[in-house]
């Protein structure tokens, strides 16, 4: 039994680290992004006064490196939510392991959770190219009308009290719960049940995300 814990503890540490440095990463990227975006975003504000070009004339092409700066901040947010869920997927995955009967990588399971929020993401990323070419964006990515942010706060205060909320919120406070009730077999299976636990994620955080709209995304 000892050497089962210690086992099962170096894989918690293994898969652990993984998450942290991956998140780690993403948040780095963040941090010198948003610099970058200071800067930059200075810079356009004196271009604007001084008539230089319009900021809301970005092409469809920009979409892109939205997508990936959303996909990037999602990682590093969401990532960690996750960690209780996927450390105990991979609990489960060794044990099965050590009884020699099928099972899959945690990199499957953490791939359906963050395919996902990459899919927020795309959605996001055009949602900001939509408000930006409307200008109801600001240079720092916020929100320059008042109707709209108060629109987005109200919505996200009144999301909280729903049934949606809590029954989302349910599923990704019970990862054990979730694993026993919802596990399917092989590499769709883990991928569906990433999906699924991403899903409920989403569906408790999708408003509030909406606030970086507000206070700007890179703020």
């Amino acid at each position: 039994m000892s050497a089962l814990a210690s086992v099962l503890k170096r894989d918690r540490l293994i898969v652990g680290c993984g998450l942290g440095i991956v998140a780690g990463v993403a948040w780095w990227h963040l941090f010198s992004e948003a610099r970058r975006m200071k800067v930059s975003g200075v810079c356009e504000d004196v271009a604007m006064k001084m008539g230089g070009p319009d900021l809301a004339s970005w092409p469809l092409v920009s979409v892109l490196p939205l997508f990936v700066m959303w996909a990037v901040m999602m990682v590093a947010m969401m990532l960690p939510s996750a960690t209780p869920m996927i450390l105990t997927f991979a609990a489960v995955t060794r044990n099965r392991r050590q009884r020699d009967r099928p099972y899959v990588p945690v990199a499957v399971f953490a791939s359906g959770y963050l395919f996902v929020w990459c899919l927020f993401s795309a959605i996001a990323a055009m949602a900001q190219w939509a408000l930006h070419r409307s200008a109801l964006l600001s240079s720092t990515m916020a929100s320059t009308s008042v109707f709209l942010g108060a629109l987005v706060l109200i919505g996200a205060g009144v999301f909280q009290f729903t049934p949606l909320k809590h029954a989302c919120l349910r599923h990704c406070r019970t990862p054990l719960e979730f694993i026993m009730t919802r596990w399917r077999e092989g590499w769709r299976g883990a991928f569906g049940m990433g999906l699924r636990h991403g899903a409920f994620c989403a569906g408790c955080c999708w408003v509030l995300m909406l606030l970086l709209f507000v206070g700007g995304v890179m703020n």
